[in-house]
């Protein structure tokens, strides 16, 4: 009997794709056969030029080189339609507070009942709680070092 692949779908925008962006998808390797890093545009968020976007396909694709577990793709329009494209039953999502945790909440109850798709969530580890990529690109913007919120530089 052939067991259906586990794969589930990490989406957000990942400007920038940051060391806490990393630590859920490190610690959900062990949970799913195959991850797929999801760069999608948000209707709320600045959208990235396609140029941009591939610079980030480019540097997550790096990072994970040597885990063949992981692919990195850019999608548009709704998250659980490219879901099921890709073949995905689960998406995975970080929470890093009870405000993400009630967003998150109401996001996997709607994509759920159009798609029957399945949310994992994984809380953010207390290290990484206060990094995000508004805050890594306003720090940026002011002038501070930044290194040591992204990967391969903590």
């Amino acid at each position: 009997m052939v067991r259906e692949q586990r794969i589930a779908i990490f989406p957000g925008s990942f400007n920038p794709f940051t060391i806490g962006h990393k630590s859920v998808v490190d610690r959900a390797l062990p949970l799913f056969d195959r991850i797929i890093v999801a760069i999608g545009t948000n209707a709320g968020k600045e959208s990235a030029d396609s140029d941009e976007t591939a610079r980030r396909i480019r540097k997550i694709a790096e990072i994970y080189a040597d885990e063949p577990g992981v692919e990195v793709y850019s999608y548009e329009g709704l998250t659980v339609d490219f879901a099921v494209e890709m073949g995905a039953r689960f998406i995975l999502r970080g929470v890093r507070t009870m405000q993400d945790f009630e967003y998150e909440r109401m996001l996997a109850d709607v994509n759920r009942r159009i798609s029957g798709i399945e949310t994992v969530l994984l809380y953010t580890l207390p290290e990484h709680a206060c990094v995000s990529s508004s805050v890594v690109r306003e720090l940026e913007h002011y002038g501070v070092d930044v290194a040591g919120f992204l990967p391969g530089n903590e």
